[in-house]
């Protein structure tokens, strides 16, 4: 394989929130491919003990840690390796900009992976991406900059991974409608009254996959796809009216596109996260993965619902704000994260997220950032006001 400088070595990762479940399993993957993949490098925010054993374990040649306390018992902890180790947010952003990396993984949640991921790609750095925030918030911005500087964008959800799984080859072809599937979360076929008192436990119990809590709680309001859609409209500049989202709970279909003459082309897998994350790492090659297979006999019946936007309001609240345009995703994207912070703390009810995301949306100003700092700035704004 060769790297973007088209210089035959194993292509040079960077992975961004390498200690989160996309995190880890990106370890894993790059692990079973030597010749093809290197670690480079790993960076997380302060989980410093996990980060201390994914060095000594994996060998990345540089570390980054952005807390300042986790930094130094990280720093004390691998002073026998040979392995740099730096800190701090500027230093996340810089490593996006080494010759020494080939592609940046970025498996940050929330607004916290934007600006690296903009600094990927304005350096012409391919960028692998598993964090649905950065294109919600600034997707605009960040589209316009890969292209400008020929910065391939890889999608990692498994969503958008299939999506473009079925679209390669097709470049001639237009595409009639983009069909997003979704498990449905914990609470698929709750009424409202019952949704009134679900408790956290049960809310981070996902009936197919395993994902970290933010992204687990996403799912069980529908937000999740809700960002989805935003992520799709920017990924495979699509518009709005041409993405549809069905639940599917047995989550064997990953997503669909419809041509203009009818027919649909399906991705279809077990529901692991290690197969869309490999795929754009190693694309344009596919590499074996020694994991389950899906097993078209355990499987009698795919069934597929229209999504309950009455109950979940959460995904036509992401459909208008990304309607409306301007900063109207970024003022919904970090209203959301504020309630489900706060619903992780136990302070609201599972109810409450989407009215303090319509509450944010209905108070917000109207604005159209145009930099990376001003789509910073409104998010601070926006918590601020919550």
């Amino acid at each position: 394989m060769q790297n973007h400088n088209n210089e035959p070595h194993p292509r040079r990762i960077a992975v961004l929130g390498s200690t989160g479940s996309m995190g880890t399993q990106a370890l894993e993957v790059i692990a079973l491919h030597p010749d093809v993949l290197q670690l480079e490098v790993i960076a997380a925010n302060s989980s410093a003990e996990l980060l201390i054993r994914q060095a000594k374990q994996y060998h990345p040649n540089i570390v980054v840690v952005v807390q300042e306390a986790a930094y130094k018992v990280v720093k004390e902890a691998l002073a026998d390796e040979d392995i740099k180790v730096f800190c701090g947010e500027d230093s996340l952003c810089d490593v996006c900009e080494m010759d020494c990396v080939d592609m940046v993984l970025s498996c940050i949640v929330g607004i916290a992976g934007l600006r690296p991921a903009y600094r990927t790609v304005a350096c012409g750095t391919p960028l692998a991406i598993a964090n649905k925030e950065t294109l919600v918030v600034a997707g605009e911005l960040i589209m316009r900059t890969a292209k400008e500087h020929n910065a391939p964008v890889l999608p990692v959800d498994s969503e958008h991974s299939a999506i473009f799984q079925c679209l390669a080859g097709e470049q001639y072809n237009p595409v009639e409608k983009i069909i997003i599937t979704a498990s449905g979360g914990a609470f698929r076929g709750y009424t409202k009254e019952q949704l009134e008192t679900v408790t956290l436990q049960s809310a981070l119990k996902h009936p197919n996959w395993s994902m970290g809590p933010k992204v687990t709680i996403d799912s069980a309001s529908l937000m999740n796809k809700g960002l989805e859609v935003i992520e799709a409209k920017w990924l495979f500049n699509m518009p709005l009216e041409k993405i549809d989202v069905v639940v599917h709970p047995q989550s064997v279909i990953h997503s669909m596109v419809q041509f203009e003459d009818g027919s649909v082309k399906a991705q279809l897998g077990v529901p692991d996260m290690r197969l869309p994350i490999q795929y754009a790492l190693s694309y344009p090659i596919r590499l074996s993965l020694p994991y389950e297979r899906l097993d078209f006999t355990k499987y009698s019946t795919l069934t597929f619902e229209k999504p309950d936007k009455e109950v979940f309001p959460c995904l036509d609240m992401a459909y208008k704000a990304s309607a409306a345009g301007g900063g109207m995703p970024c003022v919904m994207n970090a209203a959301n994260e504020v309630a489900v912070k706060r619903f992780m703390q136990e302070q609201i009810k599972f109810t409450d997220i989407p009215r303090i995301i319509e509450h944010a949306l209905a108070t917000a100003p109207t604005v159209k950032p145009k930099t990376i700092e001003e789509y910073v700035a409104l998010d601070a704004e926006t918590r601020a006001r919550l």
